[in-house]
């Protein structure tokens, strides 16, 4: 930065910073693949000037749902591992063929038997005496994608991160999926539903209709009021990896049970069709958590304290498609939110989806922290609506929300929310609004929906705003400069100036939203490509925030 004196002002603070990837799917984790590349110091080429390398090393949260949490799950459950390392592995994210018919991807060779394991692990769940539902099924499959470990690990548990290295080592951020609430039939929106959160350590939620955790590694044990019924009986190993990220992706349970559509049928139709027995149809996007690790608890503000069910869906499908919840509770007091939106909202005025974000997503949060009752304590700051983002741009290209903070309390008594940048879904060098439901592709739309991710972050490395980087940084100092009063320098101004949303809103309607592509927009065609990288060979250094500040 210009005109400041870094190594000054960060003597004496710390930033707490949050990243959230959205879900979407598979855009979703290759979209953000590449934004957690681009933040990643251990990518090659991204601690050069104009790039963002360090931000993930330097940040304490970060959050995934849905499509988001099989990014963020297949990275810290295989060590900590980076975006580069699974593109080349083999054995994890392959996706040349759909994960409802892989025979060839993955080393799978033989469709029945692939079917047919699956069904043995999830009935051996229900042997042990569990319910099962669609979500089991899913879980199992999506592990085979993503977890790097014999049949995808069903005996690795998202509570065994605690125990790895890199978190040990504090070298990694603290990792959370969300997922939602959902009593059967219930219809959930975004100002009703209860936002669970699986972290390393606990498996609960902060809102008013809950305000409770419980220890992740015990999910599964039978309790009353968090004390077990039976003496010193407690289960282990019902948090596996794979159930936690199908339960914040359990929206793909639908389309599993239209498999007529994806041209599946023979045995895995078979052993879907009897598990769809035991659910309901309008049951069969849930994740069944029996026995309820909350029964009995907080009955008086828990509306599932007396069931021992509890089931889970979608992180998505309260419309809080970014998962900002977790990171704007006071006790975490986060500076600053990468909010990355790899959402697909938009459409055509005949009702086709173009599939690019248009704001949507933390509009549902803004507008569910307008209930009183349900923010419980938590304050965000105003958001447009969809017509303004896309009318004055602000779904094409980064924007900070919440730049004064005076704007959003005067109470020295409540802390004020974490400035949010958000950065959306935009072509840079690749067309990457492909459907929620694409679940094959080849390898060169693989590496190329991750480079354009990387061109998103960082805005083709500084070539469309070669301020960009030092904006980010700008964006991290910001809450401790309001809280000590101190001036902005005239570049941070000028960043602010250019990315702050000011309040304007559209009054006229806003036009069909069709971006150009800001690079050179690539072809996928039908060939195979090499390993992505970004044409750099440059070793990656432990770059931190004060270097980033600092280009």
């Amino acid at each position: 930065m210009v005109d400041f004196d870094v190594g000054n002002f960060m003597s004496s603070y710390s930033p707490t910073i949050g990243i959230a990837f959205s879900g979407g799917g598979y855009r979703a984790l290759l979209s953000g693949g590449g934004q957690f590349a681009a933040f990643d110091s251990r990518t090659p080429g991204s601690t050069a000037a104009g790039h963002l390398g360090g931000l993930l090393q330097s940040s304490t949260y970060v959050a995934g749902l849905s499509g988001g949490s099989w990014l963020l799950g297949s990275i810290v459950i295989n060590n900590f591992t980076t975006i580069q390392r699974l593109q080349e592995d083999g054995n994890v994210w392959d996706f040349e063929q759909s994960i409802l018919a892989p025979e060839g991807a993955l080393h799978i060779v033989d469709t029945t038997k692939y079917y047919n394991d699956l069904h043995d692990e999830v009935m051996a769940k229900q042997d042990a005496g569990f319910d099962v539902s669609l979500t089991d099924y899913w879980a199992r499959a999506l592990s085979r994608q993503f977890v790097n470990w014999t049949n995808g690990g069903p005996g690795v548990t998202y509570s065994s991160i605690a125990e790895s290295d890199d978190f040990v080592a504090a070298t990694m951020p603290f990792p959370i999926i969300v997922a939602d609430g959902r009593n059967p039939g219930e219809l959930i929106i975004s100002s009703n539903a209860t936002v669970y959160e699986y972290n390393v350590f606990e498996f609960g939620s902060f809102d008013p209709t809950l305000y409770a955790f419980t220890q992740m590694r015990y999910l599964g044990s039978n309790v009353t009021n968090g004390t077990p019924v039976e003496d010193n009986v407690c289960i282990r190993g019902f948090d596996n990896v794979g159930f936690v990220m199908g339960t914040s992706s359990s929206l793909f349970n639908i389309i599993i049970a239209q498999l007529d559509s994806f041209g599946i049928t023979g045995v895995f139709k078979e052993l879907i069709g009897a598990a769809l027995t035991l659910v309901s149809e309008s049951e069969n996007d849930i994740a069944d958590y029996s026995p309820n690790p909350f029964y009995d608890v907080n009955p008086e503000i828990n509306p599932s304290a007396r069931t021992r069910d509890l089931t889970l869906v979608d992180g998505g499908l309260d419309g809080q498609n970014v998962p900002i919840h977790p990171l704007i509770q006071p006790p975490r007091k986060v500076d600053v939110i990468f909010a990355m939106d790899n959402s697909a909202d938009t459409n055509e005025p005949d009702g086709e989806l173009t599939n690019w974000p248009n704001g949507t997503a933390i509009i549902a949060t803004y507008q569910r922290h307008l209930n009183a009752e349900m923010a419980n304590g938590t304050l965000f700051p105003a958001i447009p609506d969809v017509n303004t983002f896309i009318s004055l741009g602000l779904n094409n290209r980064p924007t900070f929300f919440g730049c004064d903070a005076s704007n959003i309390t005067t109470d020295p008594d409540r802390t004020p929310p974490p400035l949010i940048v958000y950065i959306p879904n935009s072509p840079y060098s690749f067309n990457s609004n492909t459907s929620t439901q694409k679940m094959d592709y080849t390898q060169r739309e693989r590496d190329y929906m991750i480079e354009n991710g990387y061109n998103v972050a960082t805005q083709g490395n500084g070539t469309v705003d070669a301020r960009w980087h030092a904006c980010v940084g700008c964006a991290i100092i910001h809450r401790q400069q309001e809280r000590t009063g101190a001036t902005q320098t005239a570049q941070c101004q000028e960043c602010f100036q250019e990315y702050c949303w000011n309040g304007t809103r559209a009054t006229t309607e806003a036009p069909s939203y069709d971006p150009a592509g800001r690079l050179t927009i690539k072809s996928a065609g039908n060939r195979m490509s090499e390993v992505w990288d970004m044409g750099m060979i440059i070793a990656a250094a432990a770059a931190t925030t004060v270097g980033i500040l600092a280009y």
